[in-house]
């Protein structure tokens, strides 16, 4: 079985083959717990630990009579252990070892997934760190609002990120769950005590009430975490991609030597990783309306979560990997344009500040609605080529209560950089544990 942990294990996580490792690892764990209670002999669990293994083409075969896949790979199983395989599954439901298996593999998916999103987290903070001066404009409803830097902008993503994380690993502790409590959730076959003890081997905790499987309400809400990260992940893909159209050209995807963008059109540089992403997003929602459908089972259990289940844990936690790489990438490699940054500035004509503007006027003594509509008459009357400080300076009520230093000081933008770099400095100590 999968013990060490890299991004190309993920798909083996999923395979058939550890699905029947997983399985194995159930049945063996349950015997040495059986045994070491009195439950069933020792050398049978010693013989079962010992010689316990499957073939799954022969497990295919034996399935093709009973049409039951449990019962055709403990058959299998038990066929090379021999006549000690009769304690194979002793006191277990198929959905004991199935759940609990499941168990298994989300909790080593998990592992893989924890370091994907950590290299995401480090990628972000690199690009903070080398962008909390750059100033950029702030945009609402896609139109100049204030300025910001870039660096601010990738910290709410970063917070965000790190959000997912704690509620990931909240909602993957939920599912980390050992299931021994047979064919009704009762243990009538076989006590707590053996769960419990299985549950220590296998690092799981025992669930508190089941039925004959373990309430979907867990794997839920881990599907709903997993489709949160592909949201935030596509959150910070469409700001991307905002970003990289030619009227804005703010940032570009890393092109690599070779690549290639339209077939037809040699000049082109598509935000295809953000594009992707983005529709990545749209499939893992679509598993976590799965997940939630799969939470209502008749009376104690029915089979309509199986089918559900066999394709979208592999493909939620393949794909959640994938964009978390595809992202971190993006992240690392991205070109910003600096100066492109500040030409978007300059488009509005210092507009950008018109709320500074607004603040200063209340606080020479005019009302709110009084310099509301004065920083609005001359905001709105700029001319081609014309810039609202100079308008401002040109205004005889303005000029009356505002120094040319004070606009100055409102247009340098040096207050917004002064409580922006307050706000990146929390944010990376508050990373650092402060």
């Amino acid at each position: 079985m999968i013990t060490r942990y890299t991004r190309e294990d993920m798909g083996n996580i999923w395979s058939e083959q550890n699905k029947f490792e997983s399985m194995k690892t159930v049945e063996v764990s349950v015997a040495k717990v059986q045994a070491s209670l009195g439950i069933i002999p020792k050398k049978s669990a010693v013989l079962i630990e010992k010689k316990a293994k499957f073939n799954i083409s022969e497990i295919e075969e034996i399935e093709k009579v009973t049409k039951h896949d449990v019962i055709a790979f403990v058959t299998n199983m038990a066929s090379y252990v021999g006549p000690e395989g009769r304690y194979i599954h002793y006191g277990l439901t198929s959905s004991d070892v199935i759940d609990t298996a499941l168990s298994v593999r989300i909790s080593q998916a998990g592992k893989i997934i924890n370091k994907s999103l950590s290299e995401l987290e480090k990628s972000l903070i690199q690009q903070i760190k080398k962008h909390k001066d750059t100033l950029c404009a702030g945009r609402t409803h896609g139109m100049h609002a204030e300025p910001t830097t870039f660096g601010l902008k990738l910290c709410g993503f970063l917070v965000e990120l790190q959000r997912n994380q704690k509620r990931f690993q909240q909602s993957l502790k939920a599912c980390e769950i050992v299931k021994l409590s047979g064919a009704v959730g009762t243990y009538s076959a076989l006590s707590p005590q053996v769960e419990k003890k299985v549950g220590t081997l296998l690092k799981l905790t025992p669930e508190t009430i089941a039925t004959q499987v373990i309430p979907r309400d867990r794997h839920a809400d881990l599907l709903n975490s997993l489709a949160l990260i592909g949201g935030g992940l596509e959150r910070l893909s469409v700001e991307l991609r905002h970003l990289q159209r030619t009227e804005v050209s703010e940032v570009v995807e890393g092109f690599s030597k070779g690549q290639k963008g339209s077939s037809a059109m040699p000049h082109k540089k598509n935000p295809i990783s953000a594009e992707n992403l983005t529709g990545v997003a749209r499939l893992l929602r679509s598993y976590a309306a799965a997940g939630l459908e799969n939470i209502a089972l008749w009376h104690e259990r029915d089979i309509s979560h199986s089918s559900v289940e066999r394709v979208i844990f592999p493909d939620a936690f393949i794909l959640v990997d994938y964009a978390l790489a595809r992202i971190s990438r993006v992240i690392k490699n991205l070109q910003v344009n600096k100066e492109q940054m500040l030409k978007n500035i300059e488009l509005s004509g210092g507009q950008l500040f018109s709320s500074h503007v607004l603040l200063e006027l209340v606080k020479s003594g005019l009302s709110r609605e009084e310099a509301y509509k004065l920083v609005q008459a001359n905001s709105h009357s700029l001319k081609e080529g014309e810039t609202l400080k100079n308008k401002l300076m040109s205004d005889k009520e303005v000029s009356r209560r505002l120094s040319v230093k004070n606009l100055n000081d409102i247009f340098s933008g040096k207050s917004h950089l002064k409580s922006i770099n307050k706000l990146v400095t929390k944010t990376l100590g508050a990373k650092r544990g402060k």
